[in-house]
Parts: structure tokens; sequence; C-alpha cells
């Protein structure tokens, strides 16, 4: 049986994923089926993709309601509480940073609980991160995060990175994943509070 925690931790970041699809929808314009459906894909498009690579099939985020059930509540909460969103400064960055640390450590436990190695559970739990954000941006025709020079994948490298350390020591369940997603939040926070972002490849001609 899964742990409580993890259900806890799986269902914050499935809202949060939501909420930053939604509000990225209401940037487009789109209406309330449209924001509907872009919230969903952000919200399970990762865990699709962990689910298919790990054979776990169906895939949960199609197949349990309590996903289909935290889309209509992030909808639901963009378009009711829209004054108080619009306050926030890059909502839509905000709530798409706290998804990713909590998919992060949430896709690297399930994938050492179906019997992953390590370095699987690292690199599907970051693919858990980024993967709804990344369908989200190219389906709304924008350029993915994940492809800007900014941290992002790296920060959920490190948090699904922590999961699996703490897996492997036996530290405290009730603790490692809500750690694991803080460091994650933390890197990406200051990486955009102060810009940084990784080196780029230096061309021959000095360019």
């Amino acid at each position: 049986m899964e742990h409580q925690v993890f259900v806890l931790v799986d269902l914050l970041g499935t809202l949060a994923f939501a909420i930053s699809g939604a509000l990225a929808a209401e940037e487009k314009r789109l209406d309330l089926f449209g924001a509907f459906v872009i919230a969903h894909i952000t919200a399970t498009g990762g865990g699709i993709f962990r689910d298919l690579c790990l054979g776990a099939l169906p895939p949960v985020g199609i197949s349990y309601w309590r996903y289909l059930a935290c889309s209509v509540m992030a909808v639901a909460a963009t378009f009711g509480v829209r004054g108080i969103v619009t306050r926030l400064k890059h909502p839509v960055l905000l709530f798409d940073s706290l998804g990713l640390g909590l998919f992060a450590v949430v896709g690297a436990h399930k994938a050492l609980a179906h019997g992953s190695n390590v370095e699987t559970a690292v690199l599907l739990g970051t693919a858990t991160a980024v993967g709804g954000g990344a369908l989200r941006d190219v389906v709304l025709n924008r350029v993915p995060i994940i492809l800007e020079r900014e941290i992002y994948a790296v920060a959920a490298l490190v948090g699904a990175g922590v999961q699996v350390l703490g897996e492997q020591f036996t530290w405290a369940v009730t603790v490692t994943p809500w750690f694991g997603a803080a460091i994650c939040f933390v890197i990406r926070f200051l990486s955009l509070r102060y810009a940084w972002s990784l080196p780029l490849l230096a061309r021959k001609d000095g360019q």
C-alpha cells in the first residue's frame, strides 16, 4: 500500500501543476474547457510518461479519479479567485516550481517501488517533474522552459536525487520527500531570483 505521505505529495504536486496550466491557458485567453485540457495535460503528462516507462498500466493520470478532480479544482480556483492570483508575481512560474519539486520526489519514489535502479529512478523522477510543463508549453506554442537558459531540469534532478538518496539510506519517510521537494524549489527559486543559468558551449570562432 502506498504511504500516505506520497499520496499527499502527489496530490499537492498535481494541484500545483494543474494551476500553472490553468494560468497559462488564461494568459492565452482559452475558454474553460481549453483551460481544463491544459491544466490536466500539465498535471498528468509527466506521470503518464513515467508509468509507460515503468510498465505501470494503465497510467494513473488517466485511471485515477483524483487527478481529474485536481484539474477541475485548479481551473475553478484559478478563475474563482483570479484577483488573488493576479496579485502574485509570475504565478505560472511559482506554481510550476512548486509542482516541479513535488513531482520529482514522487516520480523517483515510484520508480524505486517498481524495482528500478538508482539511475533510472533519478531520471524518471526528473521526467515526471518536467514532462507536464513541457507538454503544456508545446500545446500553447511556447518554447518549453526545459529548453530555455534556466535552471529547471537540473533542479528536478537534484530533488529526485535527494529522494533516491534518502530511500537508499532509509531516512524518515515522513521527512525525505518534503526535504527533496524543498531543495528543488529553493534551487529553482534562487535561479530565477538571481538569473542563474548553465554555461553555454563556447564556439571555436569565439562568438
